[in-house]
């Protein structure tokens, strides 16, 4: 019988995110400041062998459920095919977050090592658009990085668009049609406070009633049941597909929130938004045995607080940005 992972709001976590990198190809506004970052040095990044010591523990003794790597992006990390080998002998639903550009490079390795899904962030189908919101011109390489993704053989592929009003917000029919015409599952995601320049404010978060708003007009849609899954999903009526929305802000979900992070440099989170950290890579460097990191992850997701509360007098923004957290 394995230990659950349980706080004291009765949530059992079974789902972990981890974050290989906290680099990127891009310098997207959402993640990072436009002056730049401070990379984490190479050496205070989790190894390989670490990551796999604790997804193994977290699996074993906690019945960790599924693992997402992400970033920054994860594919810059060299010889992620190799980590993804580590993880895939687990025997979880192992899935990736991308932006997509190195996939026509990197797709095929990704496959065959063993991952099941992957989701690719993509905010824009406008190439001028694109430019401005990433900082780069590589529209065309991260379309062909979906295609690639599919050419292989991950089935679904989810394209991930965060809907900022003023922004982007007139796409969201055109990301519609995409998705039908190229057999790929739109999510849309409400805009949320971890921008790294800071320019988060609720009047530019389009909320999940204003995203059904602009669709029920045009397309019948019937819901699918949900369970812990962050996006609420709905299918569409002809057959042709599914979309989901990440309501992380007007229909906050924390009360069925089952997922862990562990950060690039090796910090454990119990929330998205948490403001405290626990560091496990200093104990990995200790040698401690496999009970003390039990207990700190035990005792970490016993702190987790009741939501977010963003939005509220009481909400406290996390430090970090959303490259250097992992989604």
């Amino acid at each position: 019988m394995k230990d659950q992972l349980i706080d004291t709001y009765g949530r059992v976590h079974r789902d972990l995110r981890i974050s290989v990198t906290d680099r990127c190809n891009f310098r997207c506004q959402y993640c990072m400041p436009e002056e730049g970052m401070d990379w984490t040095p190479r050496e205070d990044l989790l190894t390989f062998e670490e990551i796999e010591r604790l997804a193994k523990l977290l699996v074993h003794r906690f019945g960790i459920e599924s693992i997402r790597l992400t970033g920054g992006e994860p594919t810059v990390r060299a010889n992620l095919n190799k980590l993804i080998e580590k993880l895939a002998k687990l025997d979880v639903d192992l899935s990736l977050t991308t932006n997509g550009a190195t996939l026509p490079l990197v797709a095929q390795d990704l496959y065959e090592a063993g991952l099941n899904r992957i989701n690719i962030s993509l905010d824009t189908l406008d190439p001028e658009r694109f430019k401005s919101l990433t900082r780069r011109d590589n529209l065309k390489q991260e379309l062909q990085g979906i295609e690639a993704a599919k050419a292989v053989g991950f089935d679904p592929v989810k394209i991930n668009m965060v809907v900022m009003k003023g922004i982007n917000d007139d796409e969201v029919l055109d990301f519609i049609s995409y998705g039908r015409e190229n057999n790929v599952v739109v999510r849309f995601i409400e805009f949320m406070p971890l921008d790294a320049d800071e320019v988060w404010e609720k009047s530019k978060v389009m909320s999940q009633d204003e995203i059904l708003a602009l669709i029920t007009p045009h397309y019948d849609l019937e819901p699918v049941f949900r369970g812990s899954s962050p996006a609420e999903r709905w299918k569409f009526a002809d057959g042709s597909g599914e979309i989901g929305i990440i309501a992380t802000v007007s229909e906050a979900f924390c009360e069925a929130c089952d997922r862990i992070r562990l950060t690039a440099d090796g910090k454990f989170r119990n929330c998205l938004f948490a403001i405290k950290e626990f560091d496990i890579r200093t104990l990995l460097r200790e040698n401690v045995d496999d009970e003390e990191l039990v207990q700190l992850f035990s005792d970490a997701v016993k702190d987790k607080w009741a939501g977010h509360q963003i939005g509220k007098s009481v909400f406290i923004r996390p430090s970090k940005s959303m490259s250097q957290i992992g989604g």
